[in-house]
């Protein structure tokens, strides 16, 4: 059965109050052409988990964010995204922070379906002072306390992928993952945008068997969008566009977003 729809689709099915997990990482593989599409329909008062860029930036400047939960919100080249920290100076969204390896359980919890998940990480560190609803418990083994790190559950996840088939088999031909294997999981509903929609057959013809990240046991929905990470990176299919980011990071976002269309 085809999954493939576009991404306008894929944004009327986001509601106002949902909680979104965004894919990639920092200013790589970011699922932008699904962001830009939510940007143009009403959907507010969002939750967005994600190991934040631009995806995060813009919906913060377009005042859809209620809540982020991220370990970072970075453009890599410009450490941090300014339309995220303008959000944060300005007080006009909760910001839950944990480190990346908290984050990383938070995500593996809510993938396998549990509760929670202990790490070590965060331990000793102001995460547990910021974040006084994180919680400890005792190893029934050891006795040694360890933090609980929330199932990092979500309504809806949004990844870009190199190639997909119709069926929403999803493949990434890059140096990383980016997690974006534990979002599907952990969503209700999981959509993948991709450079190409390819014949299942035809998945193996670019990458190894390992390169198949995510199944389409978990997608509802496959776009084609080629360019759909622009600008930040799809590697090797394109670079990250240092330019139109620079742009993106010096211009007020209503002049920004209204040359975009």
């Amino acid at each position: 059965m085809s999954k493939v729809m576009t991404a306008a689709e894929v944004a009327a099915r986001i509601e106002s109050g949902m909680t979104v997990g965004v894919g990639g990482w920092g200013s790589r593989r970011k699922p932008m052409a699904l962001v830009r599409a939510l940007l143009d329909t009403p959907v507010t008062d969002l939750t967005i988990i994600s190991y934040g860029g631009a995806d995060v930036g813009m919906l913060c400047a377009a005042g859809r964010v209620r809540r982020v939960v991220a370990p970072f919100v970075t453009l890599d080249t410009i450490p941090l995204e300014p339309h995220f920290r303008a959000a944060r100076q300005q007080g006009s969204i909760e910001f839950v922070e944990y480190d990346e390896g908290m984050f990383m359980f938070g995500l593996l919890a809510a993938a396998h379906r549990l509760p929670f998940l202990p790490t070590r990480a965060g331990l000793g560190s102001d995460v547990m002072r910021v974040n006084r609803g994180l919680r400890t418990v005792r190893s029934p083994y050891t006795e040694e306390d360890l933090v609980a790190v929330p199932a990092l559950t979500m309504d809806v996840a949004l990844v870009h992928l190199n190639r997909a088939d119709r069926r929403g088999n999803a493949q990434y031909l890059g140096p990383d993952p980016y997690f974006d294997d534990l979002y599907a999981k952990a969503a209700t509903s999981c959509y993948v945008s991709c450079e190409r929609v390819v014949d299942s057959a035809d998945l193996l013809k670019e990458g190894p068997v390992q390169s198949l990240l995510i199944s389409r046991t978990f997608v509802t929905g496959v776009v084609e969008a080629p360019g759909g990470a622009g600008f930040t990176s799809c590697e090797p299919d394109y670079g990250r566009d240092e330019a139109e980011q620079r742009r993106y990071a010096t211009t007020p976002w209503l002049e920004y977003h209204d040359e975009q269309g």
